[in-house]
């Protein structure tokens, strides 16, 4: 919400700001002073309407972990799915392989992936020896697959999805937790310039609600059983819409409609 009030503000102190007061989250005086997010006064000068518009549009700061260059210069040390599983040890990477035999998708959700007209780059924060990676990560590569970003070409649409082992980026890994804890997998949506789009992570809905249905309900399931083909199916089409979501986001980007002229 934004409010502005014009006229002019006197302090009780005798300080008079004229030419009204905007509050964006903070406050901005166009006489001189603005408050950002309330904690602090950075001293501005806005001499005209157009400056008062400039700072109004003017994007905050995003948190150091979700800077662009942060994002970025993690990303460029990840992985590729195929390199990332072949960091697995050789117990675990049996259930890797096993369940990514399991993974389809249906003609009508390649054909939903291979639309995507922007570029799409996902870090996830996983773990080899995490039973929900093993679950969901499969997934996230199948949909990569479909429609991969040209690497010569930053700009070019398409999925570049890499990951980073949780335990050897906790410096990075921990400004991630989900409910307090390190949980795995956690993927980082960004667009192709690597600002922040979107995360989701530990569980899609569907696995949640099947867990939730066994956990806490009368029945427990076996430990290791294998996950029933329509949880697969399910936990697939989460993903997928997650991936939709942020392509439209994309696709809807005045930034990026204004850079490839669409």
């Amino acid at each position: 919400m934004i409010r502005a009030h014009t006229g002019g503000t006197t302090h009780t102190d005798g300080t008079t700001h004229t030419g009204g007061t905007t509050h964006t989250g903070g406050t901005t005086h166009t006489g001189g002073t603005t408050h950002t997010g309330g904690t602090g006064f950075q001293p501005v000068h806005l001499t005209s309407p157009s400056d008062t518009l400039t700072a109004l549009q003017t994007p905050r700061t995003p948190p150091h972990m979700l800077e662009p260059k942060t994002l970025q210069s993690r990303f460029n040390t990840a992985v590729h799915y195929a390199e990332y599983v072949a960091l697995a040890k050789p117990n675990e990477r049996a259930g890797w392989d096993s369940f990514a035999a399991r993974v389809h998708l249906t003609p009508a959700q390649v054909a939903l992936a291979k639309s995507f007209a922007r570029r799409i780059n996902v870090l996830v924060i996983s773990g080899t020896w995490c039973g929900d990676c093993v679950q969901q990560c499969p997934i996230l590569a199948a949909i990569a697959a479909t429609h991969p970003a040209n690497a010569s070409d930053p700009h070019a649409p398409g999925i570049d999805l890499r990951f980073i082992e949780r335990d050897a980026h906790l410096d990075f890994a921990d400004h991630f937790q989900i409910c307090g804890g390190r949980r795995v997998p956690v993927a980082i949506f960004m667009n192709e310039d690597f600002d922040f789009v979107s995360l989701l992570g530990d569980k899609t809905l569907a696995r949640l609600r099947r867990q939730a249905a066994t956990a806490l309900g009368a029945n427990c399931p076996l430990p290791g059983a294998p996950v029933p083909t329509d949880e697969v199916a399910a936990v697939t089409t989460c993903w997928l819409d997650e991936f939709e979501r942020v392509a439209l986001l994309l696709r809807l980007s005045a930034k990026l409609r204004q850079r490839h002229g669409d």
